[in-house]
Parts: structure tokens; sequence; C-alpha cells
């Protein structure tokens, strides 16, 4: 019996093509930037497996293209926005992520981008290059302390709690949270499960970290941004189009909010002159929040470890 097919859509990690190999016939687009759409919808044909990423859309005509060998579309990421899951349901393909591996790479990132925009980071280092570093000034780029302020969680998962257990030693005041229902993991750290009004009236720091779904979809938009602190901060680390983007620019632009620390975006990602790349009160990053080593190399081998599973025993490695 021939060893099923099985489609990688970008250069990954050699270990985890190992494991492919161990059982699968594997072709590669083997190159660092998206596979073209002609080259997909014609290397997708007659595969078992699809191993993607969040840059690939994976959508009805994809699927067509692959037809009904197709089994398993295995994404190495813990989004799915880029798939038609309701599509993949009605045609009995299974759709594996990978949620596990990389969430304190996510919460990690999430605190380094919150002290970037507190203590303005980016502008000290501009200055400096610019040679604007003179003598010392008492008043000169002045951020703010973590001490005794409230830190505000939407979506207190993986990541959500991973960022309120790594910021509870900076000598938080309160650590609030709002998500679908109250998380026991939280009484840990004297996390208080609130409203999502409270969250975002009350905090100091705002940060969104919960999934990308049709409710949650444009949930900081400019009336959500118009109850925060003037002197607040909102983080997202999460999925672009949870921030509505125009609205976050008035923001900014007006001084409704303080600043904003941007790791997703909306469209992602954002032309070089965008207003929100040139802003001194947002610092925007290129989706960071897992770019480490090691947890990019356990996302590319579960990715692979779904898909084989699937395959041959009918149960992910989830």
């Amino acid at each position: 019996m021939p060893a099923p097919k099985v489609f990688v859509t970008r250069r990954v990690h050699q270990e985890a093509i190992d494991l492919l190999k161990e059982k699968c016939d594997v072709d590669i687009w083997d190159s660092d930037e998206v596979v073209p759409r002609n080259e997909l919808l014609k290397r997708v044909k007659g595969v078992a497996g699809i191993f993607c990423t969040i840059s690939d859309n994976i959508d009805v005509e994809v699927l067509d293209a692959a037809g009904p060998s197709l089994k398993i579309v295995g994404t190495m990421s813990v989004g799915t926005q880029h798939i038609s899951e309701f599509e993949c349901r009605k045609r009995k393909i299974y759709v594996a992520t990978t949620p596990d591996v990389a969430a304190d790479s996510a919460a990690e990132f999430t605190v380094t981008l919150l002290l970037m925009v507190t203590r303005r980071c980016l502008e000290g280092e501009k200055a400096v290059k610019d040679g604007h570093w003179g003598k010392w000034k008492p008043m000169w780029i002045c951020g703010t302390e973590m001490l005794n302020r409230t830190l505000g969680i939407i979506g207190f998962g993986r990541v959500g709690f991973g960022v309120a257990r790594r910021l509870k030693p900076f000598g938080l005041k309160r650590i609030i949270y709002h998500d679908v229902h109250k998380a026991s993991m939280g009484d840990d750290l004297g996390a208080e499960f609130v409203s999502l009004d409270t969250v975002l009236r009350e905090s100091d720091f705002v940060i969104v970290s919960c999934a990308l779904t049709g409710l949650t979809r444009h949930l900081i938009d400019g009336e959500a941004l118009a109850k925060m602190k003037s002197s607040a901060i909102l983080i997202n680390t999460s999925r672009g189009p949870i921030v509505k983007t125009p609205d976050l620019v008035e923001a900014l632009k007006s001084g409704q909010i303080a600043g904003a620390g941007l790791d997703v975006t909306d469209p992602e990602p954002l032309p070089k002159d965008h207003p929100l790349v040139q802003m001194d009160n947002c610092v925007v990053t290129p989706h960071l929040g897992t770019n480490t080593t090691k947890a990019r190399l356990a996302m590319a081998k579960n990715t692979a470890l779904n898909i084989t599973s699937l395959l041959f025993f009918n149960s992910p490695e989830m």
C-alpha cells in the first residue's frame, strides 16, 4: 500500500520533516515565503494531509483541489482563522493545531511588549541612534511603573494566565480578567473574574489574549477604547482583527489612551507608512510571539505528529 501523501506549505524544521518521512510521502514548498496560490492548488491534489501555517488560506478551493483523499489539515499555529473549519467538518477533514507548546513563549513576549511600551524603550533607543542622548534630564522619556497598578486581561487561557503569573512579582495592586467563565487557576494568583466593562474601565494595562471568533472580532472598538483610562496601555498579542484598527489609531492620536503595543495587526503586515507604525506611543512588532527556537521546533514537530497520528492511528497528538 503506498504511503499517504502530505504537502508541507513552507520550509520548516528538518526534525518535523523527518517525522513525516518515516511514514508518509512528503512534498515540500522549500521556501521561507508563502507558497503561490497556483502552486498550492496544484500540489495538494491527492494528498492525505496538509501541513500549513497561518499565512496559508486553506479554503473551499484548496479543499476541492485536494479532493476526497484529504483527511487532515495540520496547522503550525494555535489559531485556525485561515482554515475553512466549517467546510472541513462537512467533509470530515480533521483540523489539528498546536495549542500548548507556544503558550510560554507568547506570554513571555507579551510581558516584553508591555514593558517596551510602558518604559518607552523604542523612543529611548531611537534617541540614541539619532544623537539626541545628551546630559541627564529629569523629565526626559519618563515611563510608567507596574507597582500598585491594575492589570486587566481579556482571555484567561494559557497565555493570559502565563502573563499574569509573570507580572504578579512586579508588585501589581490587582489582577483582573474577563473570559467566558471563571478560571480556577486564577485563584492561585488572587486574580479577580470581572466583566469586560470592568476590565476596560479599571485597568492601567489591558492585555488582549483571547481567541479570534465571531464574538471577539472588533471587540476592542471605539466604544471599548472610550471606556479605558486616558493613562491606559493596550497590548494585543492574540489576533489583529480583535482590535478595530481605525478606532485604535484615533484613540492614540487623540490621547484617549496613552499607548499600545501590537504584535498582531489588521491588516497584517501593516504598510510601513501606516499611522500606527509612525506613532511614538505605539510599538508594533512583526508577530514575534512564538518566535523562539524551542517553541517553533515544538510547533513544527507537533504538527507533524498530529498528521501522522491521525493518518495511522486516527488520533492526533493534541
